[in-house]
């Protein structure tokens, strides 16, 4: 009897990236990592694709990519920041897809999904057709193939969307059970209410075509989300396996979850999911399957009728992005959502008015704007200047100005940041004042601003009025209105303020007169820089241009920096060469005297159309200069606590022999200078073994409290490197014997790096140097028993690959 079963993660962040930098700013409440993709990156998505599969002793056995036994599904927007920032994790995930091909008959277990994450049943039809189509493009374009199915956002569904999907190729979509309005067998005449799980089903279209629909087993994915099953993998495999209720042949058990299951909402989940794929194989408890293989194996035998306008998340259907229906996550009990309704109403609104401005806007550009836009996504793709050439000739048949393509290119970028600004999560939550709110009204603006600039129509004031009716539950916050004035329009960002941060980046460039900052190229045409001890001067022209619109603007500029966060600046129009020969000559002549007084007075005079400081910067920015200033501040005070240690090292020596108290303050000089070597010692490029010998004894002798989180992640970094750099020369295996060392003696001052990556690379690189008959070659004896040695050291038990030798 053949069964099969499949399990599903969703895995997905909305976007997060500024509207105007298309970068992602530092977010505090994802501490101690710079951003919530970063940490939930290092908590899920990473160990997914590395995962541990220990022993009964606890030592790692097998090193596995997860993805490659499951279905799994990533948002396009965290793929597009996964491939700048994480790009071993996003390699992996891709490489996985090839890997579940082997494994499934062909099929690829990733999973399409709709762009970015709206609710598909409330936009309109045009929004959906594009929401696909970029859907299915941007996954084309990185698994290398045609999505097979695609996942929809919240599985957010009505039959319009099945219909879109369906003409564009999708075979197929997974739904929770409670989507399901009835079934029955093909020709039967009764329909039987509700779903049965084990089966999947042909849902026919109104356009005579249909699609595949798997709903999941309910109660197995709330226990894998909510009811702790990952504490046990196996616990988590035998409950799949209650799953199978009948006794007949093709029986099928599949599960659905938001994919940050495993490893970020529960710790470890990742090492749960791959000791229970291992356990079911190896146990031979049924063969596990893709959602493309099952369905081309066996034909759907039964047909199903869906709940339009329905969800996974909302049992009201999709009210949970529309009214205040009671479904949230977080706040205070006594709190609603009345809010959902004239929030959304606000961005239909500006929606329907930005529909008209695009199509006026490009009405002698095209005869097929939205043919258009929903083939934008090769330049979002890649915003190359090649691409973006033979995508503007493929679409407009006049010769552009270098006006008229920049009005075509924020025409695009208006209406994809007005599919953005309807991303699920701006509603998801318990309130209008949340960052993931936020972040929807930040496109927003970012749309109406574009649409404004390139139009006569202005409509912002009324988008403002139509938030004032969305009262927020925090007091203080007010309306929606209140909110977007306060964290939203004081941030909106023009090229002048792009600007302004290039000017503060030139004064301590190496190379100033040309620099990127964030998603804009900023080119001097004439630039001077003065230094006088701490304080510098920067002046100039310089052109500024956007790698995305392709906007440009020329300006003039000065910046002050008068040490730690005190920096005045101006910018002004473009001023001619003589315009600015006086200017140049004052402003040197002032600083040259030390008169800074005279400097900003002349800022001021001459500037004033935009003034700024510190306090008007990026959140990134302002740390960037924090930090360079504060690391010279750092130098100064380590030799101050060196030249303590030094000149009382004899004395406190003494003191340590005869068992006397040492005084707090120089107990406390100690550790610090202990605490700054051992880090240096790691980071500065210079490690010695030998240096590192001495500072253990140093910390043992002493006592010292050693910052352990800080120095293992610099001696994590400092492993990784150390065998990179014996990956490059096998021969050189010296470098294991020093790797070796230095972890007995991290061990001895209770030092604990991760190790992760040191774990995937001597696990992989043990298995390629074993040979077929589970032992080593005679050139790679001694590597191989070196190999032995540190993978005992980092909890790796070798024995599972000699058992199942591997091809060199």
């Amino acid at each position: 009897m053949d069964r099969y079963l499949c399990i599903h993660g969703h895995f997905y962040q909305p976007p997060r990236e500024n509207a105007w930098l298309e970068k992602i700013e530092i977010q505090p409440s994802a501490f101690p990592y710079h951003d919530w993709n970063e940490r939930i990156t290092r908590e899920s998505y990473y160990p997914n694709a590395f995962s541990r599969v220990l022993n009964d002793e606890g030592k790692i056995i097998d090193i596995v990519n997860n993805y490659s036994k499951i279905s799994f599904n990533f948002g396009p927007t965290v793929l597009s920041w996964m491939e700048q920032h994480a790009q071993t994790t996003y390699q992996a995930i891709l490489d996985s897809d090839k890997e579940s091909m082997l494994n499934f008959g062909g099929h690829g277990s990733a999973v399409a999904q709709v762009y970015n994450h709206l609710i598909m049943p409330l936009a309109n039809r045009r929004d959906k057709e594009t929401q696909v189509i970029w859907g299915i493009e941007d996954f084309k374009n990185r698994f290398g193939r045609m999505p097979e199915g695609m996942w929809l956002g919240e599985a957010a569904v009505d039959t319009e969307t099945l219909e879109i999907m369906a003409d564009q190729g999708i075979k197929y979509s997974l739904l929770a059970p409670r989507q399901a309005a009835r079934f029955r067998k093909k020709g039967a005449k009764d329909w039987i209410e509700g779903i049965d799980s084990n089966k999947h089903y042909t849902y026919n279209l109104p356009n005579g075509k249909s699609i595949a629909l798997f709903f999941y087993d309910g109660q197995r994915s709330q226990n894998v989300a909510f009811k702790g099953i990952l504490q046990d993998g196996k616990r988590f495999a035998h409950d799949l396996m209650e799953g199978f209720r009948q006794e007949s042949d093709r029986q099928f058990v599949h599960i659905a979850t938001d994919g940050e299951s495993y490893g970020h909402h529960h710790k470890n989940g990742d090492m749960a999911l791959a000791y229970c794929l291992r356990y079911i194989e190896e146990n031979n408890l049924t063969k596990i399957t893709n959602y493309g293989q099952y369905l081309s194996l066996f034909e759907p035998e039964y047909e199903v009728q869906i709940h339009e306008n329905s969800s996974w998340s909302c049992v009201h259907g999709v009210e949970r992005w529309r009214s205040n229906c009671g479904c949230h996550t977080g706040g205070e009990g006594h709190w609603h959502q009345k809010w959902r309704e004239p929030l959304r109403t606000a961005l239909d609104n500006a929606r329907d008015k930005m529909i008209n401005i695009y199509e006026e806007g490009l009405a002698k550009f095209t005869d097929d704007p939205w043919g258009m836009r929903n083939d934008y996504i090769r330049i979002v793709l890649d915003r190359s200047k090649p691409n973006l050439n033979r995508f503007l000739k493929k679409h407009i048949k006049v010769q552009l100005t270098d006006n008229e393509r920049t009005h075509v290119m924020r025409m695009l970028e208006m209406q994809r940041n007005a599919m953005l600004m309807y991303t699920s999560c701006g509603w998801f939550f318990n309130d209008i004042s949340g960052i993931e709110t936020l972040q929807i009204l930040q496109y927003a603006c970012r749309a109406i601003q574009l649409a404004e600039s390139e139009s006569n129509h202005r409509f912002e004031n009324d988008f403002i009025e139509d938030l004032a009716k969305a009262e927020s539950n925090v007091k203080e916050e007010g309306t929606g209105k209140d909110i977007y004035l306060k964290h939203i329009l004081p941030y909106q960002l023009s090229l002048t303020q792009v600007g302004m941060h290039y000017a503060v980046a030139s004064l301590f460039a190496d190379n100033p007169q040309s620099l990127t900052v964030l998603n804009y190229d900023c080119k001097s045409l004439f630039f001077e820089r003065k230094s006088a001890g701490l304080q510098k001067l920067a002046y100039g022209t310089t052109v500024v241009n956007s790698k995305v619109t392709t906007s440009k603007k020329e300006f003039s500029f000065v910046v002050l920096y008068l040490g730690q966060h005190h920096i005045i600046g101006g910018t002004c129009k473009r001023l001619t060469t003589k315009e600015f020969s006086p200017i140049s000559t004052a402003l040197t002549d002032a600083f040259e005297k030390s008169n800074a007084a005279l400097v900003v007075d002349i800022i001021k005079e001459k500037f004033r159309a935009h003034t700024f400081s510190f306090f008007g910067m990026f959140k990134d920015e302002q740390m960037k200069l924090l930090n360079q200033y504060l690391a010279d501040s750092e130098d100064l005070a380590y030799d101050s606590y060196r030249k303590i240690y030094d000149r009382n090292y004899g004395i406190l020596n003494v003191m340590k022999g005869q068992k006397l108290q040492i005084p707090p303050t120089l107990k406390q000089n100690i550790d610090d200078v202990i605490n700054i070597e051992f880090k240096d010692l790691f980071t500065n490029g210079h490690f010695a073994i030998e240096r590192m010998e001495e500072l253990v004894e140093e910390t043992l002798k002493w006592d010292v409290k050693l910052n352990g989180e800080l120095i293992s992640a610099k001696l994590n970094d400092r492993l990784d490197h150390m065998f990179g750099e014996f990956q490059k020369d096998l021969s050189n295996y010296s470098i294991l014997e020093e790797i070796l060392k230095t972890m007995k003696l991290y061990k001895k001052v209770h030092l604990s790096p991760l190790l992760v990556n040191l774990q995937n690379n001597v696990f992989e690189l043990s298995k390629s140097l074993i040979s077929k008959e589970g032992s080593p070659t005679d050139a790679n004896q001694v590597v191989v028993e070196l190999l032995e040695q540190i993978a005992q050291e980092i909890n790796i038990d070798l024995s599972f690959i000699k058992s199942n030798p591997v091809s060199v």
